[in-house]
């Protein structure tokens, strides 16, 4: 007959019946750690070598646009340039190219400027905007281009638009900045200059086109300084407002690779300086190497060889010449996309 097993001492449950309730309340904990942290990670947040998160199937992305401003020829192919490049990438925002109204776009014109403006528009889906470009009475060319950035903010067509300088190469997509929280303007810390200034760059910036912020814009247009542009004018009106966007991925300077101290870079003086990691990670390379020429300049071969990145050298260990590869890869890159886009030598 089946009975009951004989009852076990008080002294032997005492340490079985801690290690159960222990047990209880570890599981139990954990339960509740995920249900709480669920909803706070998604699955779809960016992580290191993603591919830009798409949004959700209701996001409309007619809403936002890369935004790119031509005042001259030099930049014309740059700009095709950056927009073949999320074109390749299967961007979903919208591209817009503001460009002279003096610029035909008749299928007759011949001319190289329309011929890229044509090309923009045929192959890789650019909506275009011709505009006037503006100018002070001294006719200074770096405050016209200056003047057009700004014209960012006066695209109301759109709920948000991302502008990048022209001088530069994409490297990964980056249409998760258009799902930034709201804010009239988001920008990363140009990280190069003295931190204690918590100086903003305009190299890429992500602003919420609005009548109100643009007529903030023209009124600072219209006191600044013969030595103020569009640096200043953004840094003296959203320093204290604007989102901060992290410069790493988004905001990498070919001079990192030249630079002898990447603590600025990195953000910390722990940190080993990989310059192949920072270049997987980043998104956005813009080319800064003075006195070395924009890379759409032919730079002298005795300019490149005094100020490429020096090779690096260890004891009992093979010379370490990553940076300086590296370094050169990015304009070679550039020109032989400049001639693969625009059919034109550097």
């Amino acid at each position: 007959m089946w009975q009951l097993p004989p009852m076990a001492s008080p002294k032997l449950l005492r340490p079985l019946a801690v290690i159960l309730a222990t047990l209880l309340v570890i599981t139990t904990l954990w339960r509740l750690r995920i249900s709480v942290l669920e909803p706070l990670v998604p699955d779809d947040l960016p992580h290191d070598h993603a591919e830009a998160p798409s949004g959700n199937e209701e996001t409309d992305w007619s809403r936002f646009a890369y935004v790119q401003y031509v005042t001259d020829d030099n930049y014309l192919c740059n700009s095709v340039m950056l927009f073949e490049r999320l074109h390749s990438m299967h961007s979903k925002a919208d591209r817009l190219l503001m460009y002279p109204d003096g610029i035909s776009t008749a299928e007759d014109d011949t001319s190289l400027e329309s011929k890229l403006v044509r090309k923009a528009r045929d192959e890789y889906n650019v909506k275009l905007q011709p505009i006037q470009v503006q100018s002070r009475p001294s006719g200074d060319a770096t405050w016209a281009e200056s003047y057009t950035k700004l014209l960012a903010f006066n695209q109301t067509q759109y709920d948000r638009v991302l502008g990048l300088d022209s001088d530069s190469t994409i490297l990964q997509p980056m249409d998760e900045l258009f799902l930034l929280p709201s804010c009239p303007v988001a920008m990363p810390r140009a990280y190069w200059l003295d931190p204690n200034g918590r100086t903003m760059s305009s190299q890429l910036f992500v602003v919420e086109p609005s009548d109100f912020e643009f007529g903030r814009i023209m009124e600072s247009i219209s006191h600044a300084g013969g030595s103020e542009y569009d640096m200043e004018i953004f840094n003296e009106l959203y320093k204290d407002s604007a989102l901060i966007i992290p410069h790493r991925p988004y905001n990498l300077l070919t001079g990192e690779f030249r630079s002898e101290s990447h603590t600025a870079y990195l953000g910390n003086s722990l940190e080993q300086w990989d310059p192949d990691r920072a270049l997987s990670e980043a998104k956005y390379l813009h080319f800064s190497d003075w006195p070395v020429p924009k890379p759409w300049i032919k730079a002298r071969p005795d300019v490149i060889q005094d100020k490429q990145p020096a090779c690096q050298t260890v004891p009992e260990q093979p010379e370490n010449c990553r940076n300086r590869d590296l370094w050169l890869g990015f304009y070679e890159d550039f020109a032989r996309r400049r001639k693969a886009v625009c059919d034109i030598d550097v």
